[in-house]
């Protein structure tokens, strides 16, 4: 018995729906009226594209603010996000490891890195250490100069070349 009166509601309902898209369409799309000449052809025509045009207009300003809504509902949610805080981190485990086999853990096992950083330092000369000490050996400059000027200074720069 329950099962009848359930059908008997959704045949109901069907009916409803009918009646309802019926007389929705008798109010939006009245019947063309079919013109008998070519002027009330003409006028027909400027009518209809003038209500598309107010449909287009309709149409495009109600995208507009769908996609403005959108935006400020994203920028909306990073807010909520930033508001109620960070991601959460997840707790890292301590490992030991040594920095050979961390860096060969990360460039895999092709990789061999040895870690002696006394290999990589560069060898220094004693022999360089003794010419800093003669450049340092000039002495004065202003000596130097008095040396140079005059044309007993350039004889002597001259003769010291040869």
């Amino acid at each position: 018995m329950p099962q009848a009166s359930s059908k008997g509601l959704l045949e109901e309902e069907e009916r409803k729906r009918k009646e309802e898209r019926k007389r929705y369409m008798a109010e939006s799309c009245p019947p063309l009226p079919l013109p008998r000449s070519m002027h009330e052809l003409q006028e027909l025509c400027r009518e209809i594209h003038h209500k598309i045009d107010v449909i287009d207009e309709e149409r495009y300003n109600l995208e507009i603010k769908v996609n403005k809504t959108n935006k400020e509902i994203d920028d909306l949610k990073i807010k909520v996000q930033d508001l109620t805080g960070r991601f959460k981190k997840p707790v890292l485990r301590k490992v030991r490891m040594s920095a050979d086999a961390m860096l060969k853990a990360l460039l895999g096992s092709k990789h061999t890195v040895n870690l002696e950083l006394r290999a990589h330092l560069k060898q220094v000369k004693k022999d360089a250490k003794e010419e800093d000490k003669e450049l340092w050996d000039i002495g004065d400059w202003r000596k130097n100069i008095e040396d140079k000027s005059g044309m007993d200074g350039r004889k002597k720069m001259f003769e010291a070349e040869a």
